[in-house]
C-alpha cells in the first residue's frame, strides 16, 4: 500500500492528497499516519508547501468526515432506536442507552469531535453520532477543522523534519493504533457478554 500513496501522491500532488485523506476517512486501513509525512517530506524537498499540504490533508478529511455525517443524518435516531430493539446484544447499546448517548453528545459534542480526531482509529467514526444527533453542520465542521487541521499539521512537520526517513512515522503509530483497536474490540466483547437486552425508557 505504501508505494500506491507514494505514487498516488508523486504523480497528482495536492489533488492526490486530498483525494487520500478522504479516502482515509471513508476507508480507515488507508493510513494517514503515511500519506501526510509523505507530503511533509515532499514539503521539505519543495515540490509542496506545508501549508499547502496541511490544507490539502485538512480539506480531503472534512469531505471524508461529511459523508459520513451524511450517513448518520440520513440513519437518524429513530431508526437506530428500532434497529437496537431487534439487534441490541450484537450492537451492545440498547433505546435507553441511544438517549443518553443524546444527552452526552449534545452537552459535548464539540469537544468529543475534536478530541476523536486526534485518536488514530476511531479519527473517521465520530462524524457518524454527529451526524445522527443533528450536530449542527457548522459547528461539525468547526470542530473537525480544528482536529484535523492540528493532527495533519503534526503528521506534516514530523515528515518535513524527518525527510526521507518518514515512513519511521508509521512504525511509531501503528502500534498505538493497533493497542486503541484492540482495547475497542475487548470492551465490545465484554458489552456483548453482559448486555441485559432492550431497555424502554
Amino acid at each position: 500500500m505504501g508505494a500506491w500513496l507514494t505514487d498516488t501522491i508523486h504523480s497528482m500532488g495536492y489533488f492526490g492528497v486530498v483525494l487520500l485523506t478522504f479516502l482515509e476517512n471513508v476507508f480507515p486501513p488507508i493510513p494517514s499516519e503515511l500519506i501526510m509525512p509523505l507530503a511533509g517530506y515532499l514539503a521539505a524537498e519543495g515540490r509542496m508547501t506545508v501549508w499547502g499540504a496541511i490544507a490539502a490533508g485538512t480539506l480531503g478529511s472534512l469531505l471524508g468526515a461529511l459523508l459520513l455525517y451524511g450517513v448518520g443524518d440520513r440513519i437518524g435516531e429513530d431508526r437506530l432506536k428500532d434497529f437496537a430493539d431487534r439487534h441490541g446484544r450484537w450492537l451492545t447499546f440498547s433505546r435507553g442507552d441511544i438517549d443518553r448517548a443524546s444527552r452526552w453528545f449534545q452537552r459535548r459534542g464539540g469537544w468529543a469531535v475534536f478530541v476523536c480526531r486526534l485518536i488514530p482509529g476511531i479519527r473517521s467514526l465520530i462524524s457518524i453520532p454527529a451526524g445522527i444527533h443533528h450536530m449542527p453542520l457548522a459547528a461539525f465542521l468547526a470542530w473537525s477543522a480544528l482536529g484535523t487541521a492540528l493532527w495533519t499539521g503534526l503528521l506534516v512537520g514530523v515528515g518535513y523534519v524527518l525527510g526521507s526517513n518518514f515512513e519511521r512515522v508509521g512504525e511509531f503509530i501503528d502500534p498505538v493504533t493497533k493497542i486503541v483497536l484492540a482495547a475497542v474490540l475487548v470492551y465490545y466483547l465484554w458489552r456483548v457478554a453482559t448486555h441485559k437486552g432492550a431497555r424502554r425508557d
